[in-house]
């Protein structure tokens, strides 16, 4: 799709009313300001990961939280609001501000409009490869999960989807909570012919054997690109060991760094990682690692307008990370001279609905395997008065619904919810839906428990979690964001030494006491034993307490005192 094609395909949107009333002329200078990505060098990569299985356009609140300690503290990607835009040379107020930071939330997703949209996301990425012949499509992972028709199709919805857009190579984390054997089963038979996963990390429990191809040697205009994939290291302690019994995981640097070496060694003039590992990993292991020209890195949800430059002993390597939820296409452009890489270009490209018309072909598809479900997506829960949203360290506007049904429903002094970062955003005054319910909690492991805890328990998991956060060591970062906490208050010091963190427990005022046992309601287990276990999934729970409370009020979100904090730029003002 050319300039000129798009331009025809914007001016039918129009006609068919699916612009904003600000006017074909306004937007059409809009999307050309933004989406005019001239081509540069030899080869592109375009870039998409954690999209969570958002097949239509969305809201999504940026975090107001997330900090870094140790030597992460003070650079990307622990940039938020101010500091993020005011680093990467953001004008305030605009299209690109509200796409990479929190600020103004309300306000500029009422001026802007939703985000992603895998029709809208098609119609750019056929308008950024119409002038990039042999471009590959990489998908980062976290692709197959995150919303109802996801879970009820075991992914298949996305599988069709991703087919269609046109990924060449994927890597994986999300994907694997349906089961080493439907990963099989879509690789053999979906994929056969049309995608790739790679995965260096994974190899069988048994021999150490390489489960899926380390890496992949695709020839783009006569250069050889060599694609090494990174499933993220920690899925079996992330999510149940169980539903990949027969497979190992880790960062392996070692063998990183020889795959690279092999790469190289078949004749490859670029050699990229795609990664799963989160910033934070990636940074670490592109210091240490020699001969990566760039790791296109997901799982950590950062929407990074420009890479970072790492440099090691064998050069540097760039490493970018490209959101969540559809919201962004990254665009690599490398010059490739004399058997390695000169220069490049690198643009961040978000994806807004109101700018994009839907791609016809993409269109049909989501109505097509939506069509069994719409009833019960659309279902009314209640309405909301606030926003509500999740990303953020320690807590979001829809986290606090959910640990307050799950107080109530369950007659708990305590509440926990993982710290999940995907989820979608919704506005003050919109419904609340079942959709944008299971937006939030659907997984293949949704049960609620209810348990007895001692106060000294119940601190050594707040602990273990924080510790996965917050350990000045990436490679010892094995989670998501915080464990979101009702009803407890406690103050938390990330810079503190591990099992020190937690301080100040409180619960109605007073001191949690270490011997004293608690009522504590959850959901998501990953023990082995609550396998057969089974019990109530949550978003049954919490649709039970929305359907009776009708409309839901803002919320006061139940968030630690932070200690030794202050000034750093991954919190806002």
């Amino acid at each position: 799709m050319n300039r000129r094609e798009f331009l025809n395909v914007l001016a039918a949107a129009n006609a068919a009313g699916l612009l904003l009333p600000a006017g074909f002329a306004r937007a059409q200078t809009a999307a050309d300001a933004i989406y005019d990505a001239p081509a540069f060098g030899t080869v592109s990569l375009l870039h998409i990961t954690d999209c969570h299985a958002q097949l239509k356009p969305i809201h999504f609140r940026e975090p107001s939280v997330n900090l870094g300690v140790a030597g992460m503290a003070g650079r990307a990607p622990h940039l938020v609001g101010n500091r993020l835009i005011e680093h990467f040379r953001i004008a305030p107020g605009s299209r690109e501000a509200h796409a990479f930071s929190c600020l103004d939330f309300e306000r500029m997703a009422g001026l802007y409009g939703k985000v992603g949209g895998f029709a809208h996301l098609a119609t750019l990425v056929k308008r950024v490869r119409a002038n990039r012949p042999g471009a590959l499509l990489l998908d980062g992972g976290d692709t197959w999960q995150g919303s109802g028709t996801a879970l009820w199709t075991k992914g298949q919805d996305m599988v069709e989807a991703a087919k269609l857009l046109g990924v060449d190579v994927m890597t994986l984390h999300w994907e694997c909570t349906y089961g080493q054997d439907r990963v099989r089963e879509v690789a053999e038979k979906d994929f056969a012919g049309h995608i790739e996963i790679v995965a260096q990390n994974i190899k069988s429990a048994d021999f150490g054997d390489d489960v899926f191809k380390p890496y992949t040697m695709r020839a783009v205009n006569g250069v050889k690109v060599a694609v090494i994939g990174q499933a993220f290291p920690y899925t079996p302690i992330a999510n149940p060991r169980y539903m990949v019994a027969d497979w190992t995981f880790g960062i392996r640097e070692e063998d990183m760094q020889k795959t690279v070496d092999d790469a190289r060694a078949a004749g490859a003039a670029v050699v990229v990682v795609l990664s799963h590992n989160g910033m934070d990993v990636d940074l670490k292991m592109a210091s240490r690692v020699a001969g990566i020209d760039a790791i296109l890195g997901g799982h950590t949800h950062d929407g990074m307008p420009a890479p970072s430059i790492v440099a090691n002993p064998g050069g540097r390597t760039l490493v970018t990370n490209a959101g969540s939820n559809g919201k962004f296409l990254g665009v690599l452009d490398l010059e490739v001279t004399g058997g390695r890489v000169a220069d490049f270009r690198y643009r961040l490209l978000p994806v807004f609905a109101d700018l994009l018309p839907a791609d016809p072909e993409m269109d049909a598809l989501i109505a097509r395997v939506r069509a069994p479900y719409e009833a019960a997506l659309g279902e009314t829960l209640a309405v909301t008065d606030g926003t509500l949203y999740r990303r953020g360290n320690f807590n979001g506007s829809f986290d606090q619904l959910i640990l307050d049904a799950l107080m109530a429903e369950k007659d708990a002094e305590i509440a926990f919810s993982p710290g999940f970062r995907w989820g979608t955003s919704l506005l003050p005054g919109q419904p609340i839906t079942m959709e944008n319910l299971l937006d939030q909690t659907a997984i293949t492991y949704p049960y609620v428990t209810l348990s007895s805890l001692s106060g000294a328990q119940i601190k050594t998991v707040l602990e273990d979690v924080c510790d996965n956060l917050f350990n000045p060591d990436p490679y010892y970062q094995q989670g998501g964001d915080m464990v979101r906490v009702g009803g407890l208050s406690y103050a938390c010091d990330p810079m503190a030494p591990a099992g020190q963190r937690i301080q100040d427990m409180t619960l109605n005022g007073k001191p949690l006491e270490a011997s004293k046992t608690y009522k504590v309601a959850g959901w998501a287990p990953v023990a082995e034993e609550a396998r057969t276990a089974g019990g109530e999934a949550i978003w049954d729970l919490v649709a039970r307490n929305l359907r009776a409370r009708k409309t839901v009020a803002p919320s006061r979100l139940n968030l630690p005192v932070l200690k030794g904090m202050d000034g750093n730029p991954g919190l806002a003002a």
